[in-house]
């Protein structure tokens, strides 16, 4: 399976991985910023999301990641992961640390978190919503969940199309192929051997299983800077863009830094 992807600039890679309330476009704010940094930045689509298909047979997105570095010959990449782009960076890098310099976690997810009794009543409204084939009623339900105070109309809208699209190609797929998911049990502590340095950023107004497990993570991981955002739900990326922007380019430049530009020394020409 090859993942759709986007890849521009030059210099260090940095791969953003979307949480599955979206697609790769949730990066549209942040992308041409990290480009004109100085990175070279790739994002993917998971599969049965935005332009790539759903599996048919059983697969892992944490392979299919490394997979596709291995497709662009990519040596090691920063890792940017909202919700369960996060939880897949995490497992990437408890695969193969040394291809991972550093990992930008935003509202991330582990496989053991538990669920709250705000996760267990959202699980079982959706529920009731795809039993009555309202795709965009679930849909709707996300993006009021998901999205915290701040978010505009915009990113609602955003998130709503996003959110249905995975939906329609996931449903179909299942009633072909059956219902295969990329997602796999790890044990979080293997991420105490992940020496990256982490950023573990978590939403004041998220739920409190993934408030949990931020603080979760920031003890588990050995280099991480836990960041509390006052302001944020569970996606920060889509709330707050030029706030979340200027978040991963401060932790990318210190700790994923572009070279800077060299100038030819000059020639003598007789």
């Amino acid at each position: 399976m090859n993942l759709t992807y986007d890849l521009a600039g030059t210099g260090p890679t940095v791969l953003l991985l979307h949480s599955t309330v979206c697609d790769r476009r949730m990066w549209d704010p942040q992308w041409q910023a990290l480009v004109d940094a100085g990175w070279q930045v790739i994002r993917c689509d998971f599969r049965g999301y935005g332009e790539t298909p759903a599996g048919r047979g059983p697969y892992s997105d944490a392979d299919d990641v490394l997979a596709l570095l291995d497709e662009l010959h990519i040596d090691q990449a920063a890792l940017v992961g909202s919700s369960y782009g996060g939880r897949i960076a995490l497992e990437t890098a408890a695969l193969a640390p040394k291809r991972v310099t550093a990992l930008a976690l935003l509202c991330a997810g582990l496989p053991d978190m538990g669920a709250s009794p705000e996760l267990v009543a959202f699980d079982e409204r959706e529920t009731e919503l795809f039993e009555a084939n309202d795709l965009s009623g679930a849909a709707e339900l996300n993006g009021r969940t998901w999205l915290g105070p701040d978010a505009s109309p915009a990113a609602h809208s955003a998130v709503r199309q996003m959110q249905q699209h995975a939906f329609e190609v996931q449903d179909a797929a299942a009633h072909e192929h059956g219902e295969h998911y990329g997602d796999r049990d790890f044990d979080p502590q293997t991420l105490t051997a992940v020496t990256a340095p982490a950023l573990v950023a978590f939403g004041a107004h998220d739920l409190p299983d993934f408030r949990a497990t931020a603080r979760r993570l920031a003890s588990l991981l050995p280099s991480a800077e836990l960041r509390e955002l006052a302001w944020a739900g569970h996606l920060p990326a889509l709330e707050r863009p030029d706030e979340t922007t200027g978040l991963l380019l401060d932790f990318l430049r210190t700790h994923h830094r572009p070279e800077p530009a060299r100038t030819a020394p000059p020639v003598d020409r007789p």
